[in-house]
């Protein structure tokens, strides 16, 4: 395959450092580490599996350089004493082993500082300005404590070289300490440290000269920076350029990204933003530097990767959330094996919300196994093991690939003609359209199966099911549109030249949708969750008036954290009405009859309505099923939206589950 992607697959020097392609996993916060905040081994084991699928440089997440002021995380890895050497050296020594370079980045969080590990001190930073909204208020840094700052990195970066690593990254971007002194949104210093940008660069050309002075001549070090924050006040690209006149001659190569706290969805790069959206910035710095950069953003296939290393936008790509969906992508690409690339869907569920949101390990909305990919293959079953999966979408096809992956031999059935189900829907959707990656992907796994028989266009009746004499029965059915007794709402919603339209309904009618100028149309969506959001997203971004009834106090309620701060930007940005507070009593042709938060009644006009009231459990067949599976003693496992509608990430690792439902029954010995 190298010639068909020359440039992707070829090898790069970077001050003594070379690396055998140029693919990047970046520092990605995983929560792996110990409560003492040293390497572990489900941590090594993670990033073992990334080297041992071809990676060319694996960036380890970011390490406190000074503890506790500088942490932001509940299990962050620490490098800011000799003890955590030992664990960072196996680390690098397992990476090693299977030819990847191996670099580490090096932080302080400043104002975005884990307060509880603060112990009630005050977080420090350039200046008095959160660097979130609604953040905790820092205290600015004194120009001796910069210096002390400044030596604890160089002494870090000492700690990486002890303990193997290639090279160790500057973390200068994301609204962590060196930023808030780069960027004017943080920065309102009257000192030597604020106002221009050789001042704002004064503390960050401090860090950079102690760790060049630690680490000596031949040593890479790479800087990473938010080339852009992308938020009215902040530095621009432009501004970017001239901050790094300043900051990159001791600076080997640059690792350009994007974004602040306030916009995680942009350093995060939300699900509608196109492969390689960055690469621009990217370019720049290249240009006016002539120094090799790392560029990122959504990029998913080899053909794009390949393209903008060709065209000269960057030197090395960066896929931080494609390589925790997809550990092998290098090795795959170098293959010929694109078609079974798990590509990432950009959903910011299991990477970013678990961490950031919920103190939870990484883990990933497709990629069921962090840590092992496919060591579940080798172990075969020991019988004849015949298993049912009941409906096509996610879960099931999951349960149905890795059943029939050990050895059973698996009949799904479907009644639709086609595979994915919810998840094949939401992704007709324009702005969720990478949704589709994950049912190509397990489409092109039920390829290579031949134990695996797929029935489209099939009801699992009880002589479907008999049929195969199954020893075990995966229900997967699956959810539909919640629709409550409220007067009217049977009556009109769905109804053929009908102005109202359920979820389902929405998404059956997107073409014409698309196609349709929608501009000052009144539309009105019942449903402040995340499936009533696409559809204000939707209509939002062509230019129609829209209105979101929710009857909870506030829209979005459990939405992660990166489609939140989305959200309300484009509710904001659009002009929609929030209307909270605010429940729907009657449906009519035209128009929804609802109950204000002040109690009053109202009726609200529409060109289109919208009921989008979540999703609940399609299960009107699971009774006749588990009187077949209770009737011929046959293990019965109910899986994904069936339980209980959720998101994918759920059905997936239930999907997956199977295979502990059959080692129970001892289909393994």
């Amino acid at each position: 395959m190298r010639n068909k992607y020359p440039n992707l697959l070829s090898s790069i020097s970077i001050n003594g450092m070379t690396l055998r392609n140029r693919t990047v996993m970046p520092p990605i916060g995983s929560n792996f580490a110990t409560v003492s905040a040293e390497v572990s081994e489900e941590m090594i084991k993670y990033y073992e599996l990334r080297a041992k699928g071809g990676t060319g440089l694996i960036i380890v997440e970011n390490a406190c350089v000074d503890y506790p002021m500088g942490t932001n995380g509940t299990k962050q890895c620490r490098i800011d004493d000799n003890q955590f050497v030992p664990g960072f050296y196996t680390l690098v020594e397992r990476l090693h082993a299977y030819g990847a370079m191996a670099s580490v980045q090096l932080n302080h969080a400043g104002a975005s500082a884990y307060a509880a590990r603060l112990n009630g001190a005050q977080a420090v930073s350039a200046s008095n300005i959160p660097s979130k909204t609604g953040g905790a208020i820092p205290r600015p840094l004194t120009p001796e404590e910069m210096e002390v700052i400044a030596k604890k990195y160089g002494e870090a970066a000492v700690r990486a070289q002890l303990a193997g690593f290639d090279s160790v990254e500057i973390h200068a971007g994301h609204s962590y300490l060196l930023n808030q002194f780069l960027s004017p949104l943080f920065n309102n210093r009257k000192d030597e440290f604020g106002g221009s940008a050789e001042n704002r660069a004064r503390f960050p050309r401090m860090v950079i000269d102690a760790v060049r002075e630690a680490v000596g001549p031949r040593f890479p070090i790479s800087m990473r920076i938010s080339a852009d924050d992308m938020i009215k006040g902040g530095n621009t690209l432009e501004d970017s350029l001239e901050l790094l006149e300043y900051l990159q001659e001791k600076i080997d190569f640059l690792n350009i990204s994007v974004g602040q706290n306030d916009n995680l969805y942009l350093q995060h790069d939300k699900m509608s933003l196109p492969e390689g959206w960055r690469s621009y910035m990217a370019k720049a710095v290249k240009e006016k530097f002539n120094k090799p950069v790392i560029t990122s953003g959504n990029f998913r296939s080899p053909e794009v990767c390949e393209e903008t290393i060709a065209v000269g936008d960057a030197d090395l790509i960066a896929m931080g959330r494609g390589l925790i969906a997809e550990p092998y992508w290098a090795n795959k690409v170098a293959n010929g094996e694109e078609h079974l690339l798990r590509r990432c869907i950009s959903c910011n569920i299991g990477c970013a919300d678990h961490r950031l949101a919920k103190s939870q390990p990484i883990r990933c909305t497709i990629n069921p196994d962090l840590l092992f990919e496919d060591a579940y293959k080798e172990k075969q079953v020991k019988k004849t093991v015949n298993v049912v999966v009941i409906g096509g979408g996610t879960a099931g096809l999951e349960a149905a690939c890795s059943a029939a992956e050990v050895g059973c031999n698996v009949t799904l059935f479907e009644e639709k003609d086609r595979l994915g189900g919810l998840a094949w829907m939401i992704g007709t959707v324009p702005a969720k359209g990478r949704i589709h990656y994950f049912v190509e992907y397990l489409e092109d796994r039920v390829k290579e199966l031949p134990n695996l028989t797929i029935k489209l266009n099939t009801k699992a009746t009880k002589e479907a099911i008999e049929a195969v004499n199954p020893d075990l029965i995966v229900n997967a059915t699956g959810s539909k549109p919640l629709l409550p007794p409220i007067p009217g709402l049977l009556d009109n919603v769905d109804k053929e030249g009908g102005k109202i339209k359920s979820t389902f309904g929405f998404i059956e009618n997107m073409d014409a949708f698309v196609k349709e100028d929608c501009s000052g149309k009144k539309v009105v969506v019942v449903g402040g969750g995340a499936v009533g959001l696409d559809v204000v997203e939707f209509f939002a971004e062509k230019g129609a008036d829209i209105s979101d009834i929710e009857m909870m106090p506030i829209i979005g309620k459990d939405l992660d954290t990166n489609t939140k701060l989305d959200v309300y930007h484009m509710m904001k940005e659009n002009n929609v009405k929030q209307l909270t507070g605010t429940a729907l009593q009657v449906v009519n042709e035209s128009s929804f009859t609802v109950k204000n938060s002040d109690g009053s009644i109202e009726d609200i006009d529409f060109d289109y309505g919208f009921v989008c009231l979540g999703m609940r459990a399609e299960i009107s067949e699971l009774s006749k099923v588990q009187e077949y599976a209770e009737e011929k003693n046959v293990k019965l496992l109910n899986i994904g939206d069936s339980v209980r509608a959720r998101r994918i990430i759920s059905g997936t690792e239930e999907g997956r589950n199977v295979l502990k439902t059959l080692e129970v029954m001892g289909a393994f010995r």
